[in-house]
């Protein structure tokens, strides 16, 4: 391998054209920091030193500072200055790093990134969707792999592989950016090696749907329907399965009271699901007619009942401290993807239909928040 040697600065490294082979160039000014291009036209700085004490005939140590781009050379200089000072006060940091990323798999990383990261200091929501994109994208296909291995490339094909659900996709990229960099502060990797960053990210489209009166009203009579007679079932015809089925007039699922009060506070409030899921019967103040949410996306939040909201609340049944409970009285449901099943609507879409009828109302985008 070539050596040549110049005072690294933001001039000599941008001068440093690639060769054929790689090379390094060493710093005249910091012993042991140099600049390695590769044949590639890959910049990355590095440093070189023994082990205090080791001598002239001691094992030499490579560590990898980070990429040229993600450092400039005066931060590179910083971090060796740093790792040589350890070195000077008997550490072993080349050693130390390596031990720690042999120890560490990106499956040991992602749960100590969700139990040190994401739980403590996020909103549980964010904390339960880290706890969902990572096991079940990143995990099954890079694991078992040491967390120093991962490259842009890796993650650039997992995020391609998603191409069809494009903000999964870009949220996988975004998270798995973020613990990264979670490693990085922790010291279980070096700075300049994130695999996420720089990653180009698909272009996701709103989509905006509104219920028209019609199909509000028929979402009113089913919602009536799914409490009192029941709502028939789908299933197909001529299956084996088919044969066994129950009396046609016994063929019918009534919905649980919480699951329809869901979705009439939905209709109603114009709230997102998850805060109509979570809020408890003390966040009610029926003598001023509002709805004091402790914590929502955007923090604490006042919520106006109409007069259907408030009878609607008034009458219904208490069973524990949510309004909308699980199975268990005093904890929340997950979602309520699985009773909701309009097709090409979604739970969400009530929400704009909620804020679109005030909108042409003439009120005021003030009042409409």
């Amino acid at each position: 391998m070539v050596e040549t040697s110049a005072k690294l600065t933001k001039r000599t490294v941008d001068s440093a054209v690639p060769r054929q082979g790689r090379y390094i160039l060493w710093d005249t000014e910091l012993k042991g920091f140099a600049l390695r291009v590769a044949e590639s036209g890959t910049k990355t700085y590095i440093l070189r030193y023994r082990p205090r004490g080791t001598g002239r005939a001691g094992p030499r140590r490579f560590m990898v500072l980070g990429r040229h781009g993600v450092l400039t050379p005066d931060e590179a200089r910083a971090h060796a200055k740093t790792i040589l000072g350890a070195v000077a006060a008997g550490q072993d940091p080349a050693k130390e790093r390596s031990r720690a990323n042999s120890a560490m798999t990106i499956a040991q990383l992602v749960d100590l990134f969700i139990s040190e990261h994401a739980k403590p200091k996020r909103k549980a929501r964010t904390a339960a969707d880290y706890a969902a994109v990572l096991p079940n994208h990143l995990v099954p296909r890079f694991g078992k792999r040491a967390t120093d291995q991962l490259t842009p490339s890796d993650i650039s094909q997992l995020h391609l592989s998603l191409r069809d659900r494009p903000y999964q996709a870009n949220r996988l990229v975004a998270v798995v950016a973020s613990m990264y960099a979670f490693a990085i502060r922790q010291g279980i990797i070096q700075r300049g090696t994130n695999p996420a960053q720089g990653i180009e990210r698909f272009r996701e489209f709103a989509r905006e749907r509104y219920l028209g009166i019609e199909e509000l009203n028929r979402l009113g009579e089913t919602l009536r329907l799914a409490e009192t007679e029941g709502l028939p079932w789908q299933f197909e015809t001529g299956t084996p399965e088919s044969k066994h089925l129950p009396r046609e007039e016994n063929r019918r699922t009534i919905f649980a009271q919480e699951v329809v009060l869901a979705f009439r506070l939905l209709m109603f409030t114009g709230a997102r699901l998850r805060e109509i899921l979570t809020f408890q019967w003390t966040d009610i103040d029926f003598e001023r007619g509002l709805i004091n949410l402790s914590d929502s996306k955007t923090g604490k939040k006042t919520i106006v009942m109409s007069a259907a909201t408030a009878d609607l609340l008034r009458h219904s049944v208490r069973r524990g401290t949510l309004v909308v409970p699980g199975l268990d009285a005093d904890r929340s449901r997950s979602g309520l993807q699985k009773p909701w099943r309009l097709e090409g609507v979604r739970i969400h879409d009530l929400r704009h239909t909620f804020a679109s009828i005030g909108a042409g109302a003439s009120l005021g985008l003030p009042i409409v928040g």
